[in-house]
């Protein structure tokens, strides 16, 4: 398999050849969504919390005598099974997050990856570094280079290192998302319209992942 490497042009420069047993074959939606899901989850803040019967406010003597009175026996008014008294099993605080196998992990970004690629909708540059003149360190110049790349809407950037340069012009544009080789997820190339990687970052990917 190949794909071809352009410019900020989107002017063909080159091919770069991707292993099929990395990229090729069946896309596991399974494991894509196995990943989405635990980064979700570990993302939850998790500080839900009602009050029992110890927390509500409220005295804890006993009402009226336990035989006697007709009545129905109670030992206190923060019983759960009267008004504003405690909740019963209620929400506590705790952490959402879970284990998921490395494997798992790489197996649904090679498949997200591989998704991408089948749709036509991952870019291959040779670099992304801009140019130290004045008049290139503006957003309206990097705007126009993902225009011209055809990356419209929500965009991935992935780069082994983005440049400093290049970041500064990047940051304000919507939908735009800078995002390293080593640190970039499953979730964040499907929640993507498009995904625009340099040369370095594909070829790391791809020997990290194969």
């Amino acid at each position: 398999m190949k794909i071809d490497i352009v410019n900020t042009n989107k002017e063909t420069v080159g091919s770069l050849d991707l292993k099929d047993e990395v990229f090729g074959g069946r896309v596991k939606t399974d494991l894509i969504w196995e990943a989405v899901i635990q980064e979700n989850a570990a993302e939850r803040r998790g500080t839900h919390a009602t009050k029992n019967r110890a927390l509500v406010s409220g005295s804890g003597k006993k009402p009226w005598r336990q035989k006697g009175t007709g009545r129905a026996r109670v030992g206190e008014i923060r019983n759960p099974l009267w008004r504003k008294g405690g909740t019963v099993f209620g929400p506590q605080p705790r952490s959402y997050d879970y284990a998921l196998p490395r494997k798992v992990k790489l197996a649904a970004l090679r498949a997200a990856i591989s998704q991408k690629l089948s749709d036509g909708t991952l870019v291959v540059v040779d670099t992304l570094e801009t140019p130290r003149s004045e008049d290139t360190r503006k957003t309206k110049v990097t705007a126009e280079m993902f225009k011209n790349l055809g990356a419209t809407g929500k965009t991935l950037v992935i780069d082994t290192k983005h440049d400093e340069r290049f970041m500064l012009t990047a940051r304000n544009i919507a939908g735009v998302r800078l995002v390293a080789t080593n640190r970039v997820t499953a979730r964040d190339v499907m929640d993507t319209n498009y995904v625009v990687a340099t040369r370095s970052a594909l070829e790391k990917l791809q020997e990290s992942l194969g």
